[in-house]
């Protein structure tokens, strides 16, 4: 492993076990946002809603090329998850945090499961059968990416599969 990829993932199980450190970083944590991204409401109820999930925790089927881990700023780009196939066909490529309890059991980030019960029991409509992953640290030179060509491409998939609510987890 790339000396880089195995800092992270020293630093990642480090500030896990000491949360006081995680609070260090998060204080210094200087997010990016834009003034012009609308709030939006949810117009029709959830009990008739379709929901999918948009996550940033990395993850992706098997069979799909990991995110990239040794670019510093980050990989803008996503993947399609397709409920169809078996969740064990899913795992986590991310370095910036410890998933090894999301990589026992994926709802943690990916609560998939959860939500086909919530629709089960008349809580939500439906349940998309597409859902997207993306790598969550995405900084520097790939925000335009993000914010001009992945993140809208995505939107407009989720629109033409009539998803009304989108969950998005964090990793």
């Amino acid at each position: 492993m790339e000396l880089s990829r195995f800092k992270n993932r020293i630093i990642s199980k480090i500030i896990t076990r000491y949360p006081s450190l995680a609070k260090r970083f998060i204080d210094a944590y200087d997010p990016w946002n834009s003034p012009d991204i609308p709030w939006t409401a949810v117009l029709k109820p959830l009990a008739k809603a379709r929901i999918a999930v948009v996550t940033t925790a990395g993850v992706h089927h098997r069979d799909q090329g990991p995110f990239d881990m040794k670019d510093r700023d980050g990989d803008p780009s996503f993947r399609t998850v397709d409920l169809r196939r078996p969740l064990t066909s899913l795992m986590i490529t991310h370095d910036y945090y410890d998933h090894v309890d999301a990589d026992r059991d994926l709802n943690i980030v990916f609560p998939v499961e959860r939500l086909r019960e919530f629709a089960r029991e008349g809580f939500l409509g439906s349940v998309s059968e597409t859902h997207y992953g993306f790598m969550g640290h995405i900084t520097g030179r790939h925000i335009p990416t993000l914010i001009e060509k992945t993140a809208p491409e995505v939107a407009g998939r989720l629109k033409q599969d009539n998803v009304d609510v989108v969950l998005l987890t964090p990793g």
